[in-house]
């Protein structure tokens, strides 16, 4: 994700809120990774510690699997500020995806 105003909070740092979104689509994909064809995820829960203020030239969100299962896949993601070639982490999520099977039927 580039920074930039329309994700940022007050005090120019990137709003919380656009960092838990990437983390959880970086933790998503990662339960997704393992799902068998015609499968998906859902979330259904998360936390997220912001550990850092969220400032550079991208954030960058990484995910992976921590427990697979058959209903539930518990997953991490880590959330990265990169600046002049460094990454310093700025968040920590924890999250439990759900899979979905069979969705015929189901509109996205």
């Amino acid at each position: 994700m580039i920074p930039s105003p329309a994700i940022s909070q007050q005090h120019g740092f990137v709003h919380a809120g656009a960092v838990s979104a990437i983390a959880d689509s970086a933790a998503g994909y990662s339960a997704l990774s393992l799902m068998p064809d015609g499968a998906g995820v859902l979330t259904t829960e998360f936390k997220i510690n912001l550990v850092a203020p969220a400032m550079g030239e991208r954030i960058i969100a990484r995910g992976r699997v921590i427990k697979p299962g058959r209903t539930l896949t518990l997953t991490q993601a880590d959330v990265f500020a990169v600046s002049d070639g460094q990454e310093k982490l700025v968040a920590l999520l924890t999250a439990t995806m759900m899979t979905l099977r069979d969705r015929d039927g189901i509109s996205d």
